[in-house]
């Protein structure tokens, strides 16, 4: 069998004041780090060093920029910190850097929080993660919203370029006097050729060019025909952007503010314009927009072959071979249940976490134990170099004393990281924790409320196999480890009655 590539990963080291004063060194960190991979069969190729730098230059810092330029190049694949606080200061900056990770198909592993992207359950952090930035988009879109209209209404601008043809001047939308002739030109051109084209082409043969001297294309004819503002209207708050930083959408005419200004052609010219254009649209039919299919490539017959969604049964899997079918609505209805039964079902959970937690309760044990033996040894330390200092122990004596406490001290400052390793490595494995259970609890829940692309993405990061039989269907998820697979990537089966009751 073909052995899969090593991953490379880094290590991100930032520790704070207050973990040093905890005894929680950047070698302490370090080590811990390298036990999680070594654990996962990674190779550390680089380990990223910014102790004492304030969590506000992050982003800027050369060795964070380091780190990013070698996750665009493929340097390494993820990278392995202590807890999220010590990558991202404030939740503005981890989705930045959740968004370049997910771009350039990187994982973050955060040992605290017990999240580590390359796992199925992990995956899910970063949805979470899209969430949380559409919501921030949403509620700084909504105020910006807010003020748009009342500025437009008293004829301020609203920030871009004015229309061409026009300039701003004293806070005013005027006819621009080298441009308006060109404007009025398009115009008089596509009304004799009745074509965008050719308009375009005639405009560059006579030299003329955009505004920002770029030659003009139909694209750009079409937009500057279809602005009111040449026939005196200025159209403002009508368009909104799609969040991509590109495309545009039209709002409800019932948003647009409509405000006069001085035209540069009559409105007569500007209908019969619009008229030709608009009956070129009429004649031109639209491509269909493309279905989103949610569980294209995980459906399977009982005999083995592959089930599709054809176009002339959009709303049926269907095997080629045995022509068996399932209605997409009907095993939708399925997987939402067996959601539920999977992640809900409190024996499921309640072997998972128990397993779980009895292994993390007897290395938390041992930790505690550890800790307390190391602030013993410290203290002893201190005592027996106090009593040296005072001449009330011999050289010698403080030698005998000192000597093998300073040798368990060394002993602890390497077992305890490991152990924390071994902890981390438990604890993302499992992901038994309140907040992964209630983050499952809520994906039932609003299962309905999603869209068809976030289903999508679930299915994708949870989902082994569905495979349709005569009269079942069984549904492979990899969302938690089996119990006795602590290694092995987890895998848990479920069956769901088809046809479905009614």
């Amino acid at each position: 069998m073909k052995e899969l590539p090593v991953k490379p990963v880094g290590i991100w080291i930032r520790v704070s004041t207050e973990d040093q004063a905890r005894g929680e060194s950047p070698e302490h960190h370090e080590k811990r780090a390298h036990y999680y991979a070594d654990s996962k069969g990674w190779k550390v190729k680089e380990v990223y060093h910014l102790e004492a730098v304030s969590g506000k230059s992050v982003m800027e810092h050369p060795e964070a920029q380091r780190m990013l330029k070698d996750i665009k190049n493929g340097h390494i694949t993820g990278l392995i910190f202590s807890k999220l606080a010590r990558l991202a200061r404030n939740t503005k900056q981890l989705l930045e850097f959740a968004d370049l990770f997910e771009k350039e198909g990187a994982d973050l592993i955060s040992l605290q929080e017990s999240i580590d992207t390359s796992t199925p359950a992990g995956r899910l952090f970063y949805t979470m993660i899209a969430a949380m930035a559409q919501w921030e988009r949403e509620e700084i879109a909504s105020r910006v919203a807010a003020s748009v209209p009342i500025r437009a209404k008293l004829g301020k601008s609203l920030g871009g370029s004015a229309p061409f043809g026009y300039q701003w001047q004293n806070k005013q939308l005027l006819v621009n006097p080298q441009e308006a002739p060109i404007r009025k030109l398009v115009y008089e051109l596509f009304l004799e050729h009745n074509r965008l084209k050719t308009t375009a082409r005639l405009l560059n043969e006579k030299g003329y060019r955009t505004r920002k001297g770029a030659k003009f294309t139909d694209t750009t004819i079409h937009r500057l025909i279809t602005d009111p503002s040449a026939k005196g209207i200025r159209r403002a708050n009508y368009t909104k952007s799609k969040g991509d930083g590109k495309a545009w959408t039209p709002k409800p005419q019932s948003e647009w503010v409509l405000s006069k200004i001085e035209p540069i052609i009559s409105e007569d010219l500007w209908n019969q314009c619009n008229a030709l254009l608009e009956e070129r649209i009429r004649t031109r039919k639209p491509p269909a927009k493309k279905a989103v299919q949610l569980f294209a490539g995980y459906v399977y017959c009982h005999c083995g072959e592959k089930m599709y969604v054809f176009t002339n049964n959009p709303r049926k899997h269907v095997c080629k071979v045995c022509t068996n079918k399932i209605g997409s609505d009907d095993l939708e209805a399925i997987f939402h249940e067996q959601l539920k039964q999977f992640f809900l079902s409190s024996e499921t959970v309640t072997k998972y976490l128990g397993q779980a937690d009895q292994v993390l309760k007897e290395k938390t044990e041992l930790l505690d134990s550890l800790d307390k033996e190391q602030q013993k040894v410290k203290a002893q330390m201190d005592k027996t170099m106090q009593l040296y200092l005072a001449d009330e122990i011999s050289k010698e004596g403080f030698g005998r004393e000192y000597k093998p406490l300073e040798e368990r001290r060394k002993q602890l400052e390497d077992q305890i990281p490991v152990l924390q390793g071994e902890i981390d490595f438990v604890k993302i494995k499992f992901q038994s924790s309140d907040e992964v259970l209630s983050q499952a609890k809520n994906l039932y829940a609003n299962w309905p409320n999603l869209s068809r692309e976030e289903k999508r993405n679930i299915i994708e990061h949870i989902t082994e196999k569905i495979l349709v039989g005569k009269g079942d269907v069984s549904i492979d998820l990899c969302y938690l480890p089996g119990p006795s697979e602590i290694t092995a990537k987890g895998q848990h089966n479920v069956r769901g009655s088809w046809p479905p009751p009614g």
